[in-house]
């Protein structure tokens, strides 16, 4: 049977129990064996990590240790997938340039806070956003530094009218990569649970964790 470990805490802000409430049923009815932790003390256990098919971060800001950094990372790079969105992977530990290499992004800002804008499909023949068009979302656009390598399916163009400055400026929203043997999935979509409201949002999401999973 195939093992998911979601993990949140954080900034409340970002609603990380009810978005990891959303994600969990689905989970278990695609058939894994599913253990949610309110702390990342399960990182530290180096062999059950490196046992697990898919790890699920929502966890805003705050600090990992360094135990528990080398933990997850590892069990990434020996093969276990992770997947997450928004905040809860790609703006939590600020301080850990490591960490953010694997995630293939870091949140920098949201001009004009919630905003209005559309994300747009570029890889419509991945299986993640195959059948999809583009759509609207009226939630935190999320400014980002992205890693060059990473293998982006959607995009969103930032019309300047809160930040000039990044007016015509093209921003990764979802991609895929690799750490070791590891698969990586990130949509900076989710700032709320209501955001996976918008079924675009939430089938992204689901494809990208079965995708992620080993």
């Amino acid at each position: 049977m195939k093992s998911a470990l979601l993990v949140w805490g954080g900034w409340d802000g970002h609603e990380p129990k009810q978005c990891i409430d959303v994600f969990a049923p689905f989970l278990q009815e695609q058939g894994f064996e599913v253990e949610v932790s309110d702390t990342m003390a399960p990182y530290e256990d180096q062999d059950k990590m490196n046992a697990l098919s898919l790890v699920v971060p929502c966890w805003t800001m705050g600090a990992i240790t360094g135990e528990q950094e080398k933990g997850l990372l590892e069990a990434i790079k020996s093969g276990v997938g992770i997947a997450g969105w928004h905040g809860g992977m790609c703006d939590s530990f600020r301080n850990n340039t490591e960490y953010q290499w694997m995630t293939g992004g870091q949140w920098v800002a949201h001009p004009g806070g919630k905003v209005e804008y559309t994300v747009n499909i570029t890889k419509p023949s991945d299986p993640i956003v195959a059948g999809l068009s583009d759509f609207k979302m009226h939630s935190e656009q999320y400014y980002m530094h992205t890693d060059p390598g990473n293998d982006v399916l959607a995009t969103t163009t930032f019309s300047g009218e809160h930040a000039p400055w990044t007016k015509g400026t093209v921003m990764p929203v979802v991609w895929k990569r690799m750490w070791g043997e590891g698969r990586v999935f990130y949509s900076s979509l989710g700032h709320v649970a209501a955001d996976f409201q918008v079924p675009e949002c939430l089938e992204i999401m689901k494809r990208g964790l079965l995708w992620a999973a080993r």
